[in-house]
């Protein structure tokens, strides 16, 4: 099963990561936010994803998030032989499996802020950003399920729970690149 979210204004996490591209930098990122619309997946009769189904969570249930624990910035490299580019944003929606694992990414074009990754020009910086978070890990995602007629003090924590389902979730990313005589630097955020 799997959550989405819906809401093209829901901010689901802020992770800024201002580096040289070519470095990699581990980093845990607080991607809980108590405003986040669940929704889960039902599969469909062959075992795959099906039609987005809501899903209320009871109130003896709460739902955590996935963390973030390791996210390797996008190296562009040689790839892009441009010397200059202005801050260019590229966006992804990241589908992370019920294990915490990147399933798959699929790049987001279709709103301002993101059109810039439907640029030809710009495939060499899509690519990179899909190649990082290929590698990117995260706790994952779950719903804790407590004991009848106990409400958790806090719905976003699975301690105590009497059972924890691990769910696949579907988060958004933004990346921003920009190149600066010659020197290729990327900031990362959470959306």
């Amino acid at each position: 099963m799997k959550a989405a979210f819906k809401g093209a204004s829901l901010c689901i996490a802020t992770m800024l990561l201002a580096a040289c591209a070519t470095q990699e930098r581990l980093t845990t990122v607080d991607t809980r936010n108590e405003s986040v619309g669940h929704q889960r997946l039902q599969p469909d009769a062959a075992g795959g994803a099906g039609q987005v189904q809501p899903y209320t969570l009871a109130a003896s249930e709460g739902y955590r998030m996935p963390q973030l624990y390791a996210a390797p910035d996008p190296v562009v490299g040689e790839r892009d032989p441009r010397t200059a580019l202005p801050p260019t944003t590229v966006c992804l929606q990241v589908v992370v499996d019920a294990q915490g694992g990147v399933e798959r990414s699929t790049p987001l074009t279709d709103r301002t802020e993101c059109s810039a990754g439907a640029a030809t020009e710009n495939a060499p910086l899509l690519q990179a950003a899909q190649d990082a978070v290929a590698r990117w890990k995260y706790s994952p995602a779950a719903v804790c399920r407590f004991a009848a007629g106990k409400t958790p003090e806090d719905r976003s924590d699975c301690k105590g729970a009497d059972s924890i389902e691990p769910v696949a979730v579907t988060l958004q990313y933004a990346f921003t690149f920009e190149i600066v005589k010659g020197q290729h630097v990327v900031r990362t955020q959470g959306r």
